[in-house]
């Protein structure tokens, strides 16, 4: 039989407002403690091993001082035509890439890492959404980097908000989207003996 942990032995790795919802709704108990680590992209580094690199440096550097924990962090990023798309620079920077994905299919990948107390990597997942964005105005997308929603958004937008107007289509996972791959993220939790709502009480 897996041992269990206790749910309050797991920390989230990062700053993330819709990571942090997302796991609240899946009634999964947490401490949330960002880090901050460099997202520089390597020269000649493939998408998905960005991702997971900058995934499980998070995830190290807060096990780093609080070893004993579970540590889960993610990484999102926007993939069009080969190019990683991140957080916007400044207001060009995002014009600049809302102007490449009007039209265009791209791929959301999350990258998430589940270190254990022991300090071993237990999950080590990439999962991959498409989405298709319409064709987008120049004053439409003005407009939207007027709001100020872009600027802390992998590719410059987000489904869940005012961005989900710009877009025409997700197929796979929603939440993936959004900032982490629930379903994938609580298997692996399960697998890593922590509760959820659906196995019992948070209690």
């Amino acid at each position: 039989m897996t041992q269990q942990h206790p749910v309050s032995s797991l920390i989230l790795a990062s700053a993330s407002p819709r990571r942090r919802e997302l796991l609240q709704q899946a009634g999964v108990a947490f401490t949330a403690i960002p880090s901050h680590t460099a997202e520089d992209i390597l020269p000649g580094e493939a998408p998905a091993d960005y991702a997971l690199r900058v995934a499980e440096a998070k995830a190290r550097e807060v096990f780093k001082n609080h070893s004993g924990s579970l540590v889960l962090s993610a990484d999102t990023i926007v993939v069009v035509n080969g190019e990683i798309l991140g957080k916007p620079r400044d207001h060009s920077d995002g014009q600049r890439m809302l102007r490449l994905l009007s039209g265009r299919i791209h791929a959301v990948m999350t990258a998430f890492v589940l270190i254990n107390s022991d300090g071993q990597t237990a999950t080590r997942q990439v999962v991959t959404t498409t989405v298709t964005f319409k064709p987008l105005a120049d004053t439409q997308i003005q407009e939207y980097l007027a709001t100020g929603e872009p600027f802390d958004k992998a590719g410059a937008y987000a489904v869940q908000g005012i961005g989900s107007a710009l877009v025409e289509k997700v197929e796979g996972s929603y939440t993936n989207v959004v900032g982490l791959p629930i379903d994938e993220v609580l298997e692996a939790l399960r697998s890593a003996g922590l509760y959820h709502h659906n196995d019992a009480p948070l209690a």
